[in-house]
């Protein structure tokens, strides 16, 4: 056990803290160095107004990030907008322009990759073709030095592979694998030397759906169980938002919104997020009155009531619903607060049936609704005429920035 003191350098400590300790009872040979700050911020990944430019493209902009012990914060935004170099970073494979990168309290400047207390999965598993199982996920112990021996090597790879359910794959050779099991192997061979910091390159990716939501939840069993921090970069609204604690959406190089995964879905920050993270209908409105009464005057005259939500100012007006928040029935008295119009997509998801309804003065708003439960809307088709009720609870209004 070893604690990173400023300026003081590395000095031994034992025991560890229980809180610190691997999984021993299950892992007992995965219990290897430790390196924990004495003075600790509680951060294990800290950025301090990193920017990182290519030439006049600036991918990083001024980025302030702080990511606390054991958490799982996933960076999620579309490409282009900096998550993966902000991963790159930390992984050291790249440097900043100007600002910090810091790995528990240490300044990560000049560290060659090799040298970090961090792993990393990449999109492609990066696997040695020409090695088996084993060979791949021993690697990395068999270039540490001080050489281990051979039979703690055997049993360090045995409870990483059994750790990732692949134990009697250990002489298979990598291209008698399903994606998958190169998946779990690429795993294995990151977390074999215990890193503080483990790093997800979009490691689902290339994997189907079915394989994907397994995947999904033996990550976040991994998690649970290491106690260690997992930071993972994707541009898959879903896997964020069912396997991080906190989620960090970017854009353009700048952090837009860094919060739980519900937060970010109910309480989106600007109209950038409420568009990229889930479905949303986007309407140009005015807002007439602010306060307890406060309501929009959408493009085709009708009210929409705002719940005496807090709204920026009266004017002009960006206004997010989501389509589960809108109710359509048949038929129906007409009010101001009802928009009324015409199915002309009806799409069955399964659990789940979407419309598409053709509002006049308005354009495309799309419903969705639970195939199973909802049966006021199971017997809709295209063609139907519709109205549609709006909660004023569900509108999110967002101000357009003149």
């Amino acid at each position: 056990m070893y604690a990173a003191v400023p300026l003081l350098g590395y000095i031994p400590v034992w025991p560890a803290p229980p809180s610190l300790t691997w999984p021993r009872r299950r892992y007992p040979s995965l219990l290897v160095v430790w390196k924990v700050s004495v003075l600790s911020s509680g951060y294990d990944i800290e950025f301090r107004s990193v920017i990182k430019r290519y030439g006049d493209v600036t991918a990083v902009d001024a980025v302030d990030l702080q990511v606390p012990k054991g958490s799982f914060i996933a960076l999620l935004g579309p490409s282009g907008c900096g998550k993966t170099t902000c991963l790159r970073m930390i992984g050291g494979f790249e440097q900043p322009s100007s600002g910090e990168v810091l790995v528990g309290d240490v300044p990560m400047a000049g560290m060659p990759p090799y040298r970090r207390p961090v792993n990393m999965v990449f999109q492609s598993y990066a696997l040695f073709p020409h090695f088996n199982v084993e060979a791949n996920v021993s690697y990395g112990l068999e270039q540490m030095r001080p050489k281990f021996s051979n039979a703690e090597i055997n049993r360090r790879v045995g409870d990483a592979l059994e750790m990732v359910h692949l134990g009697a794959y250990r002489k298979r050779k990598i291209h008698e694998l399903s994606g998958g099991q190169q998946q779990r192997v690429a795993l294995a061979r990151a977390l074999i030397n215990k890193p503080r910091v483990l790093l997800l390159d979009e490691p689902l990716a290339a994997l189907d759906k079915k394989l994907r939501t397994a995947m999904q939840l033996e990550l976040q069993n991994l998690h649970r169980e290491l106690g260690i921090t997992f930071l993972l970069v994707t541009h898959d609204q879903e896997e964020a938002l069912s396997m991080s604690d906190q989620v960090c959406v970017m854009n353009a190089g700048k952090i837009i919104q860094l919060a739980s995964p519900e937060e970010i879905y109910a309480r989106p920050a600007n109209l950038f997020v409420a568009e990229f993270v889930g479905k949303t209908n986007k309407f140009m409105a005015t807002v007439e009155s602010a306060g307890a009464d406060a309501f929009a005057r959408l493009a085709n005259g009708a009210a929409l009531p705002l719940g005496g939500m807090q709204v920026l100012k009266v004017g002009s007006a960006s206004v997010s619903i989501r389509p589960e928040l809108i109710s359509m029935r048949r038929g129906g008295p007409v009010v101001d607060s009802v928009l009324s119009g015409t199915i002309t997509h009806r799409i069955f998801l399964g659990s789940v049936t979407e419309y598409v309804v053709d509002v006049p003065g308005i354009g495309d708003v799309m419903v969705s609704s639970n195939a199973r439960f909802d049966t006021a809307t199971s017997d809709f088709e295209t063609g139907d005429q519709v109205d549609l009720q709006i909660a004023p609870s569900a509108p999110h209004v967002f101000a357009i920035q003149q």
